[in-house]
């Protein structure tokens, strides 16, 4: 029987675990033995104290091996890359990456997680398509990503489980933070799926769980080196998350800025496009599918205006369950029941918009997770109709929010906070776009 009160001890005075005890540790945690209450007791412990290089490397082997190993490289006919992102307020890059991946000839196998604090996640974007089924277990992943190109799933009983059951309880226990714990989590869900490449796009900023550029370094150096441990190529794109990404934010939101940039790139916000198209032209070089990142920069652009992104994807959403195609997922979204207008009462330039307020407010709005418990409201949302740079008026729209009726209460309160995220500067002053893409490693 596993000491699970002697393993969180050792953590608490702080001590190193060893290898063994921390694969005793998952294999018991996915048995079911520890209770919630040790696991967060043990998840505080790290957040405070840490993991050695060993101790994370460890973990995350043991929640890598806590399931079916995919071995999508052994299984997959062509090129097969994993892209993985951190997590930020309005981050839909996988919804867009992946299909425009999968237009380029790649293969994959993607394990998404759900929101976490303030941010959202991948499989409550998909979720919110009616019908779309993520737990798919190992076989039928591998059968779809060899029949369409891709499967976006959810941890399950069958692929890191472990981590599934940390995941949550990170959410709920104020330990989303840790670096360790974060490279664990990501890696172990990477290295289950079995791809040739693994791309981070590691998120630092406001809107994000690494506040600097120089914590998004370590948390991605950490997980590079994991990779290597391994023996898979694994490299990171740092990339800003001081502003929301996108000019929407929430679920269903998300999906249908997703679909629209697949479907009409020319208007889609830029800087959201700019980093989609690096990380594609990065996979590119990465496998050698081109001979530098200007002409996969190149090929990526004409692939997602070919039209044969947007393909990819709906064939991917059918797939799980979804409607047969593009239009007949828009048509499908939930929509929230109100709709309010966020008005700026001062002209000038929009110059800022704090994402962690923003991810805040969405997250309270219903489209996030307060508890381990708590529902999502797929519709919630927010909508900025006037971005980054942009010259406004006195009474100009800047804004809508997008919420259930039951907390009409709540509309002012979070209408002021909406704009005391948002900073508008005189036009004649010295300003530029900040660049979204920080770093590469």
């Amino acid at each position: 029987m596993f000491d699970a009160l002697a393993f969180l001890s050792a953590k608490r005075d702080p001590r190193a675990h060893t290898a063994s005890d921390i694969e005793q540790f998952v294999q018991a945690l996915t048995r079911g033995e520890i209770p919630d209450y040790q696991t967060s007791a043990w998840l505080m412990a790290v957040r405070i104290n840490g993991l050695t290089s060993d101790e994370t490397a460890a973990l995350t082997l043991a929640m890598r091996d806590s399931g079916a190993l995919v071995r999508a490289s052994e299984r997959l006919n062509g090129p097969t890359v994993d892209k993985h992102s951190t997590g930020g307020v309005g981050d839909k890059t996988t919804l867009i990456v992946i299909p425009l991946l999968v237009a380029c000839g790649f293969k994959l196998l993607k394990m998404s997680g759900r929101g976490l604090g303030i941010t959202g996640g991948t499989i409550d974007k998909l979720e919110s398509i009616p019908g779309v089924r993520t737990a798919l277990n190992a076989r039928d992943a591998i059968a779809q990503a060899s029949r369409v190109g891709a499967a976006i799933v959810a941890a399950s009983k069958d692929l890191a489980p472990a981590d599934g059951i940390l995941y949550a309880l990170r959410n709920a226990t104020a330990t989303v933070d840790s670096i360790p714990l974060i490279a664990a989590s990501i890696m172990s869900k990477k290295l289950a799926a079995g791809a040739q490449f693994i791309l981070l796009d590691v998120k630092v900023g406001s809107g994000a769980f690494m506040g600097s550029l120089e914590a998004g370094r370590q948390l991605a150096t950490r997980m590079i080196e994991i990779g290597q441990q391994v023996g898979v190529s694994t490299s990171a794109v740092i990339s800003d998350m001081d502003v929301p990404l996108g000019r929407f934010v929430g679920n269903s939101l998300e999906v249908r800025e997703a679909v629209a940039t697949l479907l009409h790139p020319d208007a889609a916000d830029p800087r959201l496009l700019q980093l989609c198209i690096y990380l594609v032209a990065h996979c590119l070089v990465a496998a050698g599918m081109a001979n530098s990142h200007e002409e996969a920069r190149q090929r990526a652009t004409q692939t997602l205006s070919s039209g044969a992104a947007a393909e990819a994807l709906a064939k991917i959403i059918h797939s799980q369950g979804g409607p047969a195609n593009l239009d007949g997922v828009l048509a499908s979204l939930p929509q929230a029941d109100v709709t309010h207008p966020v008005t700026v009462d001062t002209c000038g330039r929009v110059s800022k918009i704090d994402a962690y307020t923003v991810g805040e407010i969405s997250l309270h709005m219903g489209a996030g997770r307060v508890t381990k418990q708590s529902p999502v409201d797929h519709s919630a949302g927010i909508e900025f109709v006037r971005g980054l740079g942009s010259i406004v008026q006195a009474g100009d729209v800047v804004a809508y929010l997008y919420y259930s009726s039951d907390h009409k209460e709540d509309c002012p309160t979070w209408t002021a906070r909406l704009r005391s995220a948002i900073t508008i500067e005189p036009v004649d002053s010295n300003w530029q776009t900040p660049p979204v893409i920080l770093d590469t490693l």
